[in-house]
């Protein structure tokens, strides 16, 4: 067991120590192979229960250790709570570890805390923002807004929910065949050749196109665009919606403001086959008089927190601090603006975020349109089940297949 703590550390020292996302760390770390299945499930599930393991150090130490000791023992911690790994072996792989990296003087405060923490009746805060923030190891301020945005009982629903399944898409082949061939569980979706899969192994047929990965969330969003002739998506990385929306439309051009992420679009682009996507190094926020009135549709999907899909990316919990969702703001207002000078007369422009706030969300519709005023909200619908805010949607983790995005749809009128 001793590889496997060590390996998960090698992850978490990166993204505790060196601020790397998660997935990065994962595909920068040489693991074991017949263990990554349990070595990135460990990753995930302690930075998804992070505040709540910090909760567990501190409310057990007089002194908080640093932070090579901290990660030793959050993945101890998670070990022993969620793995129901034995408390002895646990124990004893996590003094191995402190050991091995040299720190052999803080192995009986490892010992010590660890034997504490399985026979501790910890308890938590009384007070409901703090007790939620642990019990369901949220940001306390995101707390605090989705009970003002939800209200209390809704909050808790949607801080229990949990993703665990991967959306597979196809788009030339029979994905429903496919996946049979293979084995492979699905469950259907209200999308034609979209499926809900547990366990699904990536093999070489990703590289050659046969399918792809996408949020089910994000699949919603495209399917409620209307097809048109061209098409702006100017927050495109990595591309999924760009290739999907791609068989609606006749032209695509896909934006993002950092070059590396351009090539993500066209990694994603070639990967599909698509031909009729233009990728762009280009900042959304800058105006330019020359695409005035240029497309028939524009999508914004606007850079935002994330906390509608933290299942798949539970680092977001760590890093968005309440200052963030501000400066957001900002920009999120600033290019929404600044695109809708894009929209061709009669042309859609549609605002969606992966947040489930409504700072992030309404309330950035509502500020565009009291200032903008050639634009009318269109209402919208979708099969996923979804929460209507005004004719916009908000889809919400506890009842929409594990994500939370939001969509809003307007119409340029003169």
């Amino acid at each position: 067991m001793i590889n496997y703590f060590y390996d998960c550390y090698s992850i978490l020292g990166k993204v505790y120590g060196e601020g790397a996302y998660l997935k990065q760390a994962i595909l920068s770390t040489v693991i074991e192979e017949k263990n990554r299945s349990l070595i990135v499930k460990t990753c995930y599930g302690v930075l998804d229960k992070d505040i709540e393991l910090s909760y567990y150090i501190k409310y057990l130490t007089s002194k908080t250790p640093k932070l090579a000791i901290r990660t030793i023992l959050k993945i101890a911690m998670y070990a022993i709570k969620y793995l129901d790994k034995h408390v002895y072996a646990v124990t004893e792989n996590a003094v191995e570890l402190t050991k091995k990296l040299g720190k052999g003087g803080t192995a009986g405060f490892v010992n010590a805390f660890l034997r504490k923490f399985s026979t501790t009746s910890i308890k938590l805060p009384e007070n409901d923002i703090e007790y939620l923030s642990i019990m369901y190891s949220y940001p306390d301020f995101a707390v605090k807004e989705l009970i003002k945005n939800y209200g209390k009982e809704k909050t808790i629903s949607i801080l229990g929910s949990e993703n665990i399944s991967t959306c597979v898409c196809f788009y030339d082949a029979d994905g429903q065949k496919y996946l049979e061939s293979l084995g492979v569980k699905y469950e259907k979706t209200p999308f034609e050749n979209v499926f809900l899969t547990k366990n699904f192994v990536r093999n070489s047929d990703y590289d050659k196109g046969v399918y792809t990965f996408q949020s089910l969330g994000s699949v919603a969003i495209c399917e409620i665009i209307e097809k048109g002739g061209r098409l702006l998506d100017c927050c495109a990385a990595p591309g999924g919606k760009s290739v999907r929306l791609s068989y609606k439309f006749d032209q695509v051009e896909s934006w993002d403001i950092h070059e590396h992420r351009v090539n993500l679009i066209n990694e994603y682009t070639k990967r599909m086959g698509r031909k009729n996507i233009v990728s762009s190094v280009k900042d959304a926020s800058l105006f330019d008089e020359n695409l005035v009135s240029r497309f028939d549709t524009v999508l914004c999907d606007a850079p935002c927190s994330g906390f509608g899909v933290v299942g798949d990316n539970p680092d977001i919990k760590l890093r968005r601090k309440e200052e963030n969702i501000s400066e957001l703001n900002k920009l999120q207002i600033s290019i929404l603006k600044n695109v809708s000078n894009y929209v061709a007369p009669g042309g859609f422009l549609y605002y969606s975020t992966c947040s489930i706030l409504f700072r992030e969300n309404i309330d950035i519709i509502n500020a565009f349109m009291s200032d903008i005023k050639n634009f009318e909200l269109v209402s919208i619908d979708s099969p996923v089940p979804h929460f209507n805010v005004g004719k916009a949607l908000q889809f919400l983790p506890d009842i929409s297949f594990g994500s939370g995005y939001f969509i809003a749809k307007l119409k340029r009128v003169n």
